[in-house]
């Protein structure tokens, strides 16, 4: 059986690895078969096929047909999403409980104090990172909005603009509540929504260009991306921290000389 390797890659989605996929693949196409078929069609090793069909058997992908020799059934694909759909439904419950529980519980407390106390033995230098794909940098960037105590600062570009409306407007909203003072210049041709939107937690000014980005909180720490937007894939986004008060309040002498200038 000849199934290329990019439809296989696919399945991973279905939550299957290698071997399990290339046996359900095989089953699908025959529709009942035995262990030791769908190993010579699926080139999958005999020794390892009974024990990759119990799994998918355990999944739900396929059914045991009773009788000698052992024959397996495959499931209908349709139903199979159903089922994987509310596996992971359950799981996800499951583990948001366990993760709830462990909020209120004695060990993050320890954790929190094993935390504090490894900071006090970081050398100032120390305190950056490197990021490499937009997903894991805004997630960095929502950890320094979420933990702002006085100020945000925020330049970014026009389509910067339009993805921190929906990312990080939340997590700025709740600062602004808390009396957290954001400044957000955005380029000129930011859209009137956006900037509208911006407006209803922070100051908003315009500037002229359109490939900065970078945010600053509380004076102390700096965001800063190193590639253009326009011009790379949202995975290959880069972007710097530094926790660096010296380096840090040069930036922001920078921002607040073109906010000062800027309408």
């Amino acid at each position: 059986m000849i199934v290329q390797i990019d439809f296989l890659n696919k399945l991973k989605d279905f939550g299957l690895n290698s071997y399990e996929s290339k046996l359900w693949i095989a089953l699908l196409s025959r529709g009942v078969s035995t262990a030791g078929e769908l190993s010579d069609i699926s080139n999958v090793p005999r020794s390892r096929a009974y024990d990759v069909l119990e799994s998918l058997e355990k999944k739900g992908f396929i059914v045991v047909k009773v009788g000698k020799p052992i024959k397996y059934l495959a499931v209908p694909p349709a139903e199979v999403i159903e089922r994987v759909k509310k596996k992971v439904e359950e799981e996800a419950v499951q583990r948001n409980e366990v993760l709830s529980q462990l909020k209120d519980s004695d060990v993050l407390g320890e954790l929190n104090s094993l935390h504090t106390e490894g900071i006090k033995l970081i050398d100032p230098t120390d305190r950056s990172g490197a990021f490499r794909g937009r997903a894991k940098s805004y997630e960095h960037l929502i950890t320094m909005i979420k933990n702002a105590q006085k100020s945000i600062t925020i330049m970014t570009t026009k389509d910067g603009a339009e993805r921190k409306i929906s990312v990080l407007s939340n997590y700025c909203k709740k600062a602004a509540r808390n009396g957290v003072a954001i400044k957000i210049f955005v380029p000129a041709a930011t859209s009137k929504d956006v900037i509208d939107e911006f407006s209803h937690f922070a100051a908003v000014k315009q500037y002229k260009n359109d490939d900065t980005r970078f945010c600053i909180v509380d004076g102390k720490e700096l965001f800063l991306f190193l590639t253009d937007d326009q011009k790379v894939h949202k995975s290959y986004d880069c972007a710097v921290w530094i926790e660096a008060p010296y380096f840090v309040n040069y930036f922001n002498t920078l921002f607040e000389n073109e906010w000062k200038g800027s309408k």
